[in-house]
């Protein structure tokens, strides 16, 4: 996409969420549901298929055009993004990087238009940072394969309409991992209740469960047995440049948030703002928020140029998952009491920020793979 076109495309989503969304967030706090009518306005945007290919719908952005927009859309809370997020990232990725042709052509355009939403299932109840152990089995029964197994902490599944489901169907490890898209409405997919989270409300995640699910072989991604695995980790590293960029999003809010207390609250008649130790809180804050922002955008075209698709991903998505933390830790320290209470915008960010640390890779896995690719840079 053109410059010119992303620009204004980028201006017209940062002031939807800001004037919009924004207005919005005591509502999707109070509800733990969007209002359908920003789910519209997404949809009208084309959010929910902004990374998917043109020639399927979508508006075909680029790893750096997708930081760019993940920071704005991080600024609100982060079920808005996450409402269309694994349309464009886990899930659809999936599709159009290991789909057949006709499986692009059948769900792609769907998912681009918002008419589609397709959830990532690959979390288990054993299987969440090392989904190599993941134990739902796909077993072939003549033309089908019969899906049976639990899945857990997946985004969207109440309301989805397709699952992009890992499953087993050779040995054990990562070798013997497939991937099918299965109809949500299928017989013996069961949903279970969302589940009830510290923060993030307005995005739903559930356990899924699979009982005898008959899967047609035309529905297993790639046409191709075992390249599971693969599929779910080229998806994952995108995505965490993703999340990453949310950070920043959400950094830049928590900055703002802040910087406007300092600026007008008072103490003993003094605004708060003049107070050396205020200052001194802001001061770091603002230089983790730039230091992230930098770090996210460098990523994002080191992934478009491939000069860089396994370190830096994780190196982003480790630094501004934590750097967000530290961020929202200040700014309540900043709010003192007022932090504390229900209400207050630093307090629900401080408690969205902290699945940042987990989701998509945990911290301590993004560690894992940094020093990996470095010890194997070294061999």
């Amino acid at each position: 996409m053109e410059e010119s076109d992303f620009a204004d495309i980028l201006s017209a989503v940062r002031a939807y969420v800001r004037k919009v969304v924004v207005g919005a967030e005591d509502v999707i706090e109070e509800t733990d549901e969007i209002p359908s009518q920003i789910r519209q306005g997404a949809a009208e945007m084309g959010l929910f298929g902004y990374a998917l290919p043109q020639e399927y719908g979508g508006l075909g952005f680029t790893a750096l055009q997708d930081a760019r927009l993940a920071i704005e859309m991080g600024y609100t809370t982060p079920a808005f993004r996450s409402m269309f997020g694994t349309n464009n990232g886990i899930a659809g990725q999936v599709l159009v990087n290991f789909g057949t042709e006709r499986q692009k052509q059948e769900f792609l355009p769907r998912m681009a238009s918002g008419e589609c939403v397709a959830s990532f299932a690959l979390t288990e109840p054993e299987a969440g940072s090392d989904p190599s152990g993941l134990r739902t089995t796909a077993t072939r029964d003549g033309g089908d394969y019969l899906l049976n197994g639990q899945k857990r902490f997946i985004t969207n599944a109440s309301w989805s309409d397709i699952l992009i489901v890992f499953a087993r169907t050779g040995g054990p490890g990562a070798a013997g991992i497939s991937v099918f898209v299965v109809d949500t409405a299928t017989p013996g997919v069961t949903v279970g209740p969302k589940d009830k989270k510290m923060g993030q409300r307005g995005s739903s995640t559930a356990e899924v469960f699979f009982s005898d699910v008959r899967v047609p072989a035309s529905r297993l991604v790639g046409e191709v047995e075992n390249a599971g695995y693969a599929a779910a980790m080229r998806s994952l590293v995108k995505g965490r440049v993703h999340i990453a960029a949310c950070c920043v999003g959400m950094a830049q809010r928590l900055v703002d948030e802040s910087t406007a207390y300092a600026f007008s609250a008072k103490q003993g008649g003094t605004v708060i703002g003049d107070f050396q130790q205020v200052q001194a809180l802001l001061a770091e804050s603002q230089t983790d928020l730039m230091a992230g922002r930098a770090l996210v955008l460098a990523a994002a075209e080191a992934y478009d140029n491939s000069t860089d698709r396994r370190i830096a991903p994780s190196a982003a998505k480790l630094f501004c998952s934590e750097m967000v933390g530290r961020v929202a830790d200040r700014a309540v320290q900043i709010h003192g009491g007022t932090g504390y209470m229900h209400g207050v915008a630093v307090e629900r960010l401080y408690r969205d920020a902290r699945l940042y640390r987990i989701y998509e890779g945990t911290s301590e896995i993004q560690k894992v793979v940094i020093a990996k690719n470095l010890l194997r840079g070294a061999k």
